[in-house]
This record gives C-alpha cells, sequence and structure tokens, in this order.
C-alpha cells in the first residue's frame, strides 16, 4: 500500500485517524502498532514475522547491554540486522555474480530462485542498527516496553521510505506526546501531508510517465533531445517523488503527534557536491556521517578520501543490489574527494549561477546510473547524451502541454529563490493568526486534494521510486 493510492485515501487513512483520535490515549500506541502491521503486510505478508523476531532480539540485547559481555550482544544483533538484509537485499545480486564468474570459467553455475525483497528493508535496517548503537552508547534510554519499541521499528508513515528516523529523535514522543498532539498541529500536518501528495502525483507521476516512455527504447534509438529530456524529467521525477513521500510522512507524524526529522532541503539549488549532500536525503547523510564515517576515523588522520570512498561505495550499495548503484556511489565519492582536495576552494570564488549548473549537471549525470537498468544501457545513454547536439524537433513536438507545464513548474519549485520558497512552505504549513487566511489555505488544499484523487483516478501511473530500496 502506498500514501498516494485510492486505497490508503479513502480507506485506510481515513479509519485509522478516525479511531486514533476517538479512542482513549493509552490505547493509541496499540493502535498504532496494529495500524502498521495490517499496513505493512498488505504488500509484504509473510516478512512481518521476520520483523518483529529480530526486533525481539534487538530487545533482548539491549537488556544485556550492561552487562560484562554487552558488546558481544551489541555485535551480535547489529550481525543478524546485517544477514538479514544481505540475505533478502544482496543475496540475488552475488549469487548472479558468481555464476557469471563460473559458468564464463567453468561452463558451470549453481541454481539459485531468486530472494524476494521486502519493501523498506533498508530503511528499518538503519533504524535498528541506530538504536542498538545509541543504547550501548548511553546517547538514549533503552525502551523497557517491547510494545512501544515494536512500534519505533514497525511505525508506518516513515517506515517504507524513509525519513530515516532515530530513536532518540522520537523515544519521548512514543512515551508521551500529549503536548504534541494538539488540533493546531494535527491541522499543520494535513497541510503537509496535502502538499508532498501533490508533488507525487501531480509532478512526478506526470514526469515519470514520459521519462518510462524514453528509458524504454533501445540505447542505440536515443537522440541527443531524447536523452537530455529524459534525463532532466527524472531527475526532478525522483526529487519530487521522494521529497513528496518525506512531506506525507512528516505531515502523518504530525497529525499522529510526533516530529519527524526533515529529509530535503532545496538540493537542485546546491553550488557543490559537497552541499548537495548536505540537502538531499539529509537523514541517510547524517546516518552515514555519524555511524560509518566518524567510525571510519571521519577528517582525521591521513584516510579522509579513503574514508569518503568507502562511504559512498556502500551508499550506493545500500540503494540497489546492482553495479549501477555501486558506480553511482563512487561517482559522487569521487566528486566529494575532488572538493576536498581543492576543487571547493575554486566554487566559493565563482559565481553562484555556474558553481550551481556544474553542481546539478554531475548529479543529473549520476542519476543516468541510477536509472538505467544495467551498466550497458547507462553507457549508451551517456554517449548519446554528450555526442553532438542535434536537435530532434519532432520528439519536442510530441511532448504534450501538460508535460512542459509540470516540467517549468518543476523547475520554478527546485531552483527559485529559498527564501521564497521557505515563505511559502510556512505559509501553507503553519497555522497563521489570519483566520481568513487561514479557511483560504484550506479550500485551497481541498482543491489540491481533489485534482489528486482526479488524476490517480484518471491515470493509474503511480509507483513510488524508493519503495524497491
Amino acid at each position: 500500500m502506498v500514501f498516494s493510492s485510492i486505497t490508503f485515501l479513502l480507506y485506510f487513512m481515513p479509519v485509522f485517524f478516525l479511531v486514533y483520535y476517538l479512542i482513549p490515549y493509552k490505547f493509541k500506541n496499540y493502535w498504532l502498532v496494529a495500524s502498521s502491521l495490517l499496513f505493512y503486510s498488505w504488500g509484504a505478508p509473510l516478512f512481518i514475522f521476520a520483523f518483529v523476531a529480530s526486533s525481539l532480539i534487538d530487545y533482548f540485547a539491549t537488556t544485556q547491554f550492561h552487562k560484562s559481555n554487552g558488546k558481544w550482544f551489541l555485535f551480535a544483533s547489529i550481525l543478524l540486522n546485517v544477514l538479514l538484509l544481505g540475505y533478502f537485499k544482496y543475496s540475488n545480486f552475488f549469487i548472479d555474480n558468481f555464476n557469471f564468474i563460473s559458468e564464463t570459467l567453468f561452463g558451470s553455475k549453481i541454481p539459485w530462485s531468486n530472494v524476494i525483497l521486502p519493501i523498506g528493508i533498508s530503511f528499518l535496517t538503519f533504524e535498528k542498527i541506530s538504536y542498538l548503537i545509541d543504547v550501548y552508547r548511553k546517547d538514549c534510554e533503552a525502551q523497557r516496553n517491547y510494545m512501544n519499541y515494536l512500534l519505533f521499528v514497525i511505525l508506518f508513515p516513515h517506515q517504507i521510505a524513509g525519513p530515516i528516523v532515530r530513536y532518540k529523535e522520537v523515544g519521548e514522543q512514543i512515551n508521551n506526546r500529549k503536548a504534541n498532539l494538539t488540533p493546531v498541529k494535527v491541522y499543520e500536518g494535513l497541510l503537509r501531508f496535502i502538499i508532498g501528495l501533490s508533488k507525487k502525483v501531480l509532478i512526478a507521476n506526470v514526469l515519470g510517465e514520459q521519462v518510462n516512455d524514453i528509458f524504454k527504447m533501445p540505447s542505440e534509438e536515443l537522440t541527443f533531445t531524447s536523452a537530455w529530456v529524459g534525463i532532466i524529467a527524472y531527475s526532478f521525477q525522483i526529487y519530487f517523488d521522494f521529497s513528496g513521500y518525506s512531506d506525507m510522512a512528516i505531515g502523518m507524524g504530525k497529525m499522529l503527534g510526533f516530529k519527524f526529522p526533515e529529509n530535503f532541503n532545496f538540493p537542485y539549488s546546491s553550488k557543490s557536491i559537497t552541499e548537495f549532500w548536505k540537502r538531499w536525503h539529509m537523514t541517510l547523510g547524517n546516518w552515514m556521517k555519524d555511524y560509518l564515517y566518524i567510525p571510519l576515523g571521519g577528517n582525521r588522520g591521513n584516510n579522509t578520501y579513503l574514508n569518503l570512498m568507502i562511504v559512498f561505495f556502500l551508499s550506493g550499495l545500500w540503494h540497489g543490489a546492482s553495479w549501477n548503484f555501486v558506480i553511482w556511489g563512487v561517482f559522487h565519492g569521487s566528486f566529494l574527494v575532488a572538493e576536498r582536495i581543492g576543487m571547493n576552494t575554486l566554487l566559493k570564488k565563482v559565481n553562484p549561477v555556474p558553481s550551481t549548473l556544474y553542481t546539478f549537471l554531475v548529479v543529473i549525470t549520476g542519476w543516468v546510473f541510477f536509472r538505467a537498468e544495467n551498466l550497458s544501457y547507462a553507457y549508451g545513454f551517456l554517449k548519446t547524451m554528450y555526442s553532438i547536439p542535434v536537435i530532434d524537433s519532432s520528439l519536442l513536438e510530441n511532448l504534450n502541454t501538460k508535460f512542459y507545464f509540470v516540467l517549468i513548474l518543476a523547475l520554478l519549485f527546485s531552483f527559485k529563490s529559498e527564501r521564497v520558497q521557505k515563505r511559502l512552505t510556512a505559509l501553507y504549513t503553519e497555522v497563521s493568526n489570519n483566520s481568513a487566511l487561514n479557511w483560504l489555505i484550506m479550500f485551497s488544499i481541498v482543491v489540491l486534494y481533489l485534482f489528486n484523487l482526479g488524476e490517480l483516478l484518471a491515470t493509474g501511473f503511480n509507483p513510488f521510486i524508493y519503495f524497491k530500496f
């Protein structure tokens, strides 16, 4: 089940929130757990047992951390989570590569049935590992109530595609969130949810249809124009798709009395790749920094560049079990190293416009590896992108007005002045003292919601890019 589906919007969400607000406060966590289990089971009924069992082990392990052999419980529980992630997400990848080498050298391969990937396993695993480490480091208190810990693990607004929430950010709210569960916060959360839904349905989905058509073309049939239109549209599709999901998650969190961390901060306005990774998928970047980069040594010593490359190699692999994602991670890591060596100094000296264009060009080039089905197709796509420019007027004429309108809208909302963007965001996510303005905002939000429903019913095109991660 996805947030932008008719099933969720017209059935699950209204019933869930109606019951949540009507039942006594002491039962709200139980209702949240039961609803989250149903939400996850809707798409992966068998995998829920594995996650519940592993969460029981995590819960038990944290009760042993205070003992002299506590570090072994930490090691064992982290290893179990990594092995679960490795089996479900990477076993097919490693077996396929092993069989390729074995068949090439020896003419034989081992039989293997592909393992199905549980949705959201990467996000769930990182959240569980951060909890174990934070409790061991005494950065937060262990949750003594297993049902409350399970709620942290399985809480449906952020469980499938983030943001990556750490226990220490929401632990107190799991135990008591009466102060946050107010009509004003619910109102703000609803506004944020519908804005995220609009980013997903009215922008990302429209661009995604054209992107799919272009990336279905054989690489030898691509033209210079189709390649650039396809990758630019995809760059905005993935941004509005993923940030839209994060907005919906944060909005629903507010409606429940939780405060989830922000995940995006106008990343395409960045003036370097270093800045881009401080603005894009911020909860993943912070996770990688705190639990991988700093433990490796961070900026200390002579291994800074190696540490960066390790982190981005693993970041690429985290996104997907494919060499495309590995190359994408290494590609970004290489530019981060180059900027650390001295390119950043140069970028700060030049006008913001060329530095922003440089960053956007690097990012969209990397997105080719992210979107292409394999390295061969990515190579052919990039070869066409950076070939002699020949404008394909027939493609441009065949693109409909709706696509052009949405693409321009995406450009404006991605590159326009951050100050203007933040004022607009504040206008539509915070309650104003002006009651007439609040009614006007609510009216416009209702209209947006109806537009979303109409678009979903009319097209039926509704994938979520990050669900497969």
